[in-house]
């Protein structure tokens, strides 16, 4: 390992470096794989629930419907209001979710994390390839400006 060129040294460390990366993938695939399956299903079941949900509502509505009808109004009113209380509920909850959509953030910490990680190794790659490509003298890398 002492005799080794520095660019022999680069390729192995970016070799390992190539491994470590490909196993830490498959290890992610192995964990994430059956919690993607479970989540599949769960939102699966979700949405049935909400498609179940909704269509009960619906026969609320019309038993609401019925009920004010029952209670002497005529159908046509008694649909008019049932639609009316949904359009002003449905307001309400649009202009709730508005204003707290308008609060969402974007992760600033974190992409400035990303980007200085980012910075930080291509900066490392830069100078493992200078290193690389610089001439040795007795075994020890020199600095190009130094043999001018």
């Amino acid at each position: 390992m002492a005799n080794q060129k520095v660019g022999d040294i680069i390729k192995d460390i970016s070799d390992d470096v190539k491994l470590l990366v490909r196993d830490e993938v498959e290890l992610a695939k192995s964990e994430l794989i059956p919690s993607a399956k479970q989540a599949g299903l769960g939102a699966g079941l979700f949405g049935t629930a909400g498609y179940l949900g909704i269509t009960a509502m619906l026969l609320l509505f019309f038993a609401a419907v019925y009920g004010l009808n029952a209670a002497g109004l005529p159908l046509w009113l008694s649909f008019l209001i049932v639609a009316v209380a949904l359009l002003i509920v449905a307001a309400v909850l649009a202009l709730i979710g508005r204003s707290r959509i308008k609060k969402v953030t974007p992760p600033d910490r974190t992409i400035a994390a990303a980007t200085e990680t980012l910075d930080e190794v291509k900066s490392a790659a830069k100078g493992a390839l200078a290193a690389a490509k610089a001439p040795q003298i007795e075994g020890q890398v020199v600095n190009q400006r130094a043999l001018r």
